[in-house]
């Protein structure tokens, strides 16, 4: 190997601008600098790429964009994966049933069979699932299973459509009052 070969391509006999003598010439070098010296320089790196943007309300965080809470709406602020008026809602209103499995991330609550003392040949096991962050009607899935004790084994029966809907309207109603409390103080 030669000693052309070794150190690289060479510039026509001229040694290479060292990086700070660089000028930058014109309205477009120096609109270029500006940019890049604004985009750089709020900007602070560590380790796994986090990039934090103090002046911007978006944060990048291990390659999944993240919103700062005071760019939110009300609806939105949450420490948990969905609509914490509904998620709160939805727990209220069905305290009175035994809860056989909570997932605030997935936004599902699953409570276990409810037999009500005074009808004890019926019970009843209730899904609610959260689909969105915002508080929104259509943000809210319940389902139901009904049983009834025929001969001392349980079986399905059907659930009347307006239950369904009224546990809908008490978890939604009960949200809309938990975010209007929030936003009175």
């Amino acid at each position: 190997m030669t000693a052309a070969q070794a150190n690289g391509p060479q510039n026509s006999g001229q040694p290479l601008p060292k990086l700070s003598t660089i000028r930058f010439s014109g309205r477009l070098g120096m609109a270029a600098a500006l940019v890049a010296s604004l985009a750089l320089g709020g900007c602070t790196s560590r380790l796994f790429g986090d990039i934090h943007l103090p002046s911007n309300p978006i944060h990048i965080h291990h390659h999944r964009v993240i919103r700062s809470a005071n760019a939110l709406p009300p609806s939105d602020v949450t420490a948990i994966g969905v609509n914490s008026y509904l998620w709160r809602a939805s727990l209220d209103t069905l305290s009175f049933m035994p809860l056989l499995n909570t997932d605030s991330a997935g936004g599902v609550i699953v409570t276990d069979w409810y037999a009500n003392p005074a009808n004890p040949t019926e019970r009843m096991k209730v899904t609610v699932a959260i689909l969105d962050k915002d508080l929104r009607a259509d943000g809210l899935r319940v389902t139901a299973s009904r049983q009834v004790a025929q001969g001392g084994v349980w079986v399905d029966a059907p659930v009347q459509a307006a239950t369904v809907q009224r546990l809908e309207d008490v978890i939604l109603t009960k949200a809309r009052d938990l975010r209007r409390g929030a936003t009175i103080r």
